[in-house]
């Protein structure tokens, strides 16, 4: 009961404060003209065209990022679930990109890779213009020519550790009598994948997905080091950031924090079904 009581007091009191408040039209600027609003800060959210912009931002960094991080996950787990020297010590490394403090990911992107004057990526395209004996080579500007592509690979290379664990585990899980009577049976190598390894994949394909798209659609850290919103690329968390500690206007903050935890919690209410079925599974084995 005390752990009952303090849970309740962290998480769901400050979460009921922000309900009431996203109904109040309250703007730290004006104390004194603080009144109750309705739902029109839930119409704002939809109806604004900037709000809007950071809606659809929020949905394709997301889509974008979980689809890429599936399918790269796949294929290195795909690699790693094979046999040879060191597969221990290449899982290690390959894991460590999720390790990284998102600030510090980051950060690491947005100068050791995307600058351009000393950054990685313009370091590269010098030494290959210069090898095909060019003195000229061009510097591109990445965060200014692809502002959302330098967000979106950003997250790509951080979430892909995350995506490849979660198959890995289930290419382990993989039952092997099958697949051996598949290959006696004359089956390739494609068609194994297609009619086993991927059908037993589903669920642990659907559950990375459905967990990445939880942590993402909440992503705040690459959209503020990385561009602070600029060139387009603001999603509703930096939206919602810029509209409390910026615009003072709590009551429009609140909504669209509530906008947020209400997709958040349907996503998580697909998740947890998907664990809980990947259970049952389990146990009727």
């Amino acid at each position: 009961m005390p752990a009952l009581i303090f849970t309740i007091v962290v998480t769901q009191l400050p979460f009921v404060v922000t309900i009431v408040i996203s109904f109040m039209d309250w703007n730290s600027l004006r104390p004194t003209e603080r009144g109750f609003a309705g739902v029109s800060n839930y119409v704002e959210v939809f109806t604004d065209a900037n709000l809007r912009a950071s809606v659809w931002n929020t949905l394709v960094m997301t889509v974008t990022v979980v689809l890429v991080s599936l399918v790269l996950g796949l294929l290195i787990a795909l690699l790693l679930d094979r046999k040879f020297f060191g597969r221990g010590a290449v899982r290690t490394m390959m894991i460590a990109p999720f390790l990284v403090v998102p600030i510090a990911a980051a950060l690491l992107w947005k100068h050791a890779l995307f600058n351009p004057s000393y950054g990685l990526f313009n370091g590269l395209l010098t030494t290959i213009w210069r090898v095909f004996g060019s003195d000229n080579p061009p510097q591109p500007d990445w965060l200014s020519t692809a502002p959302k592509i330098a967000i979106e690979a950003a997250l790509i290379w951080q979430w892909t550790p995350f995506m490849m664990l979660i198959l890995l585990a289930g290419l382990q899980s993989k039952p092997g009598d099958a697949v051996e009577a598949a290959r006696m049976d004359g089956a390739s190598s494609w068609q194994i994948f297609r009619y086993l390894t991927f059908p037993h994949l589903r669920q642990y394909l659907e559950l990375g997905g459905l967990l990445g798209s939880i942590y993402i659609v909440q992503n705040f850290d690459a959209v503020f080091t990385i561009t602070s919103g600029g060139l387009g690329t603001a999603n509703l968390p930096y939206t919602i950031y810029q509209t409390f500690f910026s615009a003072h206007e709590y009551g429009l903050a609140s909504a669209m924090g509530i906008v947020v935890v209400a997709g958040t919690i349907v996503i998580a209410t697909f998740a947890l079904r998907v664990v809980s079925s990947m259970f049952k599974e389990e146990v009727s084995r």
